[in-house]
């Protein structure tokens, strides 16, 4: 029996949570998955609950789990919290406790989402790339960090941008393995010609591919691979990146797919455990309005059942579930356009467990 932890979080994050949950559930008691599910608290629920983001109690679920399910966590609300103590630190801190490195952030456009594609139909069509961000390290982990006040009196900012060797390197194995069940090549974003650590990174890579003589590596600047997506964005099949590029880079090829709101991701460790969220934030404007778009939450449980419960065929099934509601039609807001019907967070998911119960089995 396999244990899911369930972390809502916050905002908008209990509401598209109940969603994938439906669909667990129903995966659970009509196709026979054997899984049992606790919940906890982290982010700003924790921080009103034990006053703190990420509490002991929690950290122990979290180790004890085969895979955890959440949400999303931050907001104004908490934004007058010491830095320590604000829920965003809880995220970075369940990432770090759990070793999860490896964050895998697909960006898939359903044909019948080319519309809502900020880019032309002709660009995006056909999409399908894979982001591996480095999950654990680079400068959102790196020491000396913090604010500090200078002898002139003026308060400067610092934060360290820092890999080693055995980072740089677990990361692109994860990118070339993943790579090879795809189109065999990868793309690594890098700053080498200004920032000394991004430039070990590009050594790095280098020496790896070696031991991948199928899989095609070429490297790009940061700032071009952001103009590439844009300007091309099929060119790529995986790409590898540090911490902070990888964030600003996945939620750049979140917009070609038409929205935020519908990309998954999986954060891994080294055996397959792993943390499953939708890229988006918590968006406190829209919280308990029952207009947030689940998708993104129920392809991260599709993930969570590949990756760590090694169930591939029900995750088949959660996919085709997804893209039978957007062939039908179905929309939220953040993906509504003319000729489709919309519809809010519950009777979204209420569609994609309908969708789950049509396939044969």
């Amino acid at each position: 029996m396999k244990r899911i932890l369930i972390l809502p979080g916050d905002g908008i994050g209990p509401e598209i949570v109940a969603e994938a949950v439906k669909v667990l559930e129903t995966l659970r008691r009509e196709f026979g998955l054997a899984v049992e599910t606790e919940q906890g608290v982290i982010g700003g629920a924790a921080c009103d609950a034990t006053g703190e983001p990420f509490p002991e109690e929690t950290r122990r679920l979290a180790g004890a789990a085969d895979a955890v399910l959440l949400g999303a966590v931050g907001g104004p609300k908490w934004e007058s919290l010491p830095r320590e103590l604000r829920p965003e630190r809880g995220l970075l801190a369940i990432r770090s406790a759990l070793s999860l490195f490896a964050n895998l952030r697909p960006a898939i456009l359903y044909p019948q989402l080319a519309d809502a594609s900020t880019l032309r139909p002709e660009v995006v069509a056909g999409l399908d790339i894979l982001i591996v961000r480095e999950l654990t390290g680079g400068i959102y982990f790196g020491e000396p960090r913090g604010i500090r006040t200078l002898e002139n009196g003026e308060r400067q900012g610092y934060n360290t941008l820092v890999y080693s060797e055995s980072e740089i390197r677990r990361i692109g194995r994860v990118a070339f393995e993943t790579a090879m069940q795809r189109g065999r090549r990868v793309t690594s974003v890098d700053k080498a010609n200004v920032l000394e650590c991004t430039e070990l990174w590009r050594e790095v890579m280098e020496s790896l591919a070696a031991e991948y003589p199928e899989v095609e590596l070429s490297h790009m600047y940061v700032d071009n691979a952001a103009m590439q997506l844009l300007r091309a964005p099929r060119q790529f099949d995986v790409l590898v990146t540090t911490n902070l590029f990888g964030d600003i880079l996945s939620d750049a090829a979140a917009m070609l797919t038409g929205s935020i709101g519908m990309l998954p991701s999986a954060s891994l460790d080294q055996h397959g455990k792993g943390m499953y969220e939708p890229i988006h934030g918590s968006a406190p404007d829209i919280a308990g309005q029952g207009i947030a778009n689940p998708l993104a939450t129920i392809l991260s449980l599709a993930m969570l059942l590949r990756y760590s419960l090694g169930e591939a065929e029900l995750a088949g099934r959660v996919e085709r579930a997804v893209e039978r509601v957007i062939a039908q039609g179905l929309r939220t807001a953040d993906i509504h356009s003319e000729g489709c019907r919309r519809v809010g967070t519950a009777e979204m998911g209420d569609a994609v467990v309908a969708a789950l119960m049509e396939q044969e089995r």
